[in-house]
């Protein structure tokens, strides 16, 4: 009980995991991949000792760990409850995603480090169910981490300036990357944005390296434009390109026609909120509410990196330290106070409040996808059909919604159409609203049956895991892997699951 748990191995988890050990306190690291790093550190299977696919250095003391830290890989933490007698309860599995059984334990402490980082958002349009969609992180994921790349002629669209990474790995593993669409103006933006520019002032250097990138393979970078529609009969074969107004609408008469065999879209991240949610953290803006020790509103929480802002892999790994430190303390260590993090969080969370207002997503493209446009694409659910659910079936909240339309009910747990869902049925909160799921992450009937045996029945709180606060949807009885039934679910449709996302957080660290 009297050791530190962080959840989730990027910078803010691996930074949090050594400054409470560096304070004296014992810390097990949870984290779903099986080796540390997260997206930004991402381990290259096929990596020489000189360097990586994309040509970046690999700094291996960026992921080392010191005495006193176990880490434990290739494991989920599956739900949280309280533990008896005060303090936390994680039930974890590990192992597989697809492995026939999977082994489990519950590991309770008094102080609990949760940083697991944020995947990205992408949004519904006509033929984005096309194989040859992928997300920005999910073609990352690919080039740093088997030197794969998702097509031979490649566009990105989004917004944020995790496109420009994005683009410099694939060029790096050999695609032609034929555009950069960016919706937003950062040109504009960033010149109301003083305070923010300031902040990121030591970003300048990585900036101008993109920016030359570009030049040498004549790369266009457009403003104010976006992918509205994919072709083709298997896959994507051709886009259409469009502008947009400052509200993310559709410019009449500007639509292009592109031929590509790839596109990757990236419209901001969302933090994986499951865990601080079931512990009743509060949040402001869809992401969890911390104070200056990186302490939550729950005794004993504490969240790091994109759980409480998008910013970068330096303001995540100084969060980490600040929260490792802090729930160290909370044992009894009597560390120094981390006053160099600290300093840096708070420049960082200016820059990262400057990004937040230059890179919005506009409210317009909820225009761009058509009746017959899947917007769930685990359960095939149209936008015609999600209308008429609210609009037919008052379907008015995400328990209605989700039982009258079925979106949401899938696989990914409206994780990839949660909230592009709820803001198109015009549902309150919709950063958080599906997000609130007590089961974390999917697990089969037998494994809960297993877990009550192991840990004891008294140990499963009803109360927090209630089969009746469960509801159906939570529960996976899927018998076979999700590699044999799709990415996102067990669909006839073919084309519903072939958009490319991964299993890991996807973070906006590569920016750094």
């Amino acid at each position: 009980m009297s050791r530190v748990v962080v959840v989730g191995a990027g910078p803010a988890g691996i930074n949090a995991a050594r400054a409470a050990a560096a304070a004296g306190a014992e810390v097990l690291l949870i984290d779903s991949a099986t080796a540390a790093g997260g997206q930004y550190h991402r381990q290259n299977s096929r990596r020489a000792a000189a360097g990586s696919a994309d040509g970046t250095r690999w700094n291996v003391a960026a992921l080392a760990l010191p005495a006193g830290v176990e880490h434990l890989g290739h494991t989920v933490v599956w739900a949280w409850e309280p533990a008896p007698g005060g303090g936390h309860r994680l039930h974890l599995r590990t192992g597989p995603a697809d492995g026939p059984a999977l082994p489990g334990r519950g590991i309770d402490t008094p102080a609990l480090v949760l940083a697991t980082g944020a995947y990205d958002r992408a949004l519904p349009f006509p033929g984005w169910d096309l194989p040859g969609v992928y997300t920005v992180g999910a073609a990352q994921a690919l080039a740093k981490g088997q030197g794969v790349a998702v097509g031979e002629r490649v566009l990105l669209a989004g917004t944020g300036p995790f496109l420009l990474p994005v683009a410099a790995s694939l060029i790096g593993v050999g695609a032609r990357v034929v555009g950069v669409l960016e919706a937003n103006d950062p040109v504009t933006g960033w010149l109301s944005q003083s305070a923010g520019l300031l902040a990121g002032r030591g970003k300048a250097g990585e900036l101008a390296g993109y920016a030359a990138l570009f030049a040498r393979h004549r790369i266009p970078y457009l403003r104010r434009s976006t992918v509205v529609e994919a072709h083709g009969e298997d896959r994507v074969e051709a886009l259409t390109t469009a502008r947009l107004d400052r509200q993310w609408n559709v410019v009449p008469g500007s639509a292009r026609h592109i031929e590509a065999d790839a596109v990757c879209v990236g419209f901001g991240f969302t933090p994986q909120l499951e865990l601080a949610v079931a512990a009743g953290c509060s949040l402001d803006g869809g992401f969890v509410s911390v104070d200056a020790a990186q302490a939550t509103s729950v005794p004993g929480v504490f969240a790091a990196g994109e759980l409480t802002g998008i910013g970068g892999a330096t303001l995540a790994a100084d969060e980490g330290t600040v929260a490792g430190t802090a729930a160290a303390h909370l044992l009894g260590a009597r560390p120094r106070a981390p006053v160099r993090a600290l300093r840096r969080v708070r420049e960082g969370r200016r820059f990262a409040a400057a990004l937040d207002r230059v890179y919005p997503v506009g409210p317009g493209w909820r225009s761009w996808p058509r009746e017959d446009t899947l917007v769930c694409r685990c359960e095939e659910v149209t936008l015609g059909e999600l209308r008429r659910a609210v609009e037919d079936r008052e379907a008015c909240g995400v328990r209605s919604l989700k039982l009258v339309s079925r979106a949401g009910l899938g696989l990914c747990q409206g994780r990839v159409c949660g909230r592009n869902a709820a803001e198109l049925a015009g549902l309150p909160d919709p950063a958080t609203a599906f997000a609130r799921r007590p089961i974390a992450t999917p697990v089969r009937l037998g494994e809960l049956a297993l877990g009550a045996q192991d840990l004891g029945a008294d140990n499963l709180s009803t109360q927090a895991l209630g089969a009746q606060d469960l509801g159906a949807d939570n529960l996976s009885t899927h018998g076979p892997s999700a590699r044999e039934q799709g990415a996102h679910g067990p669909n006839t449709h073919a084309r519903a699951t072939h958009i490319r996302t991964t299993h890991d957080p996807i973070t906006q660290e590569e920016q750094e």
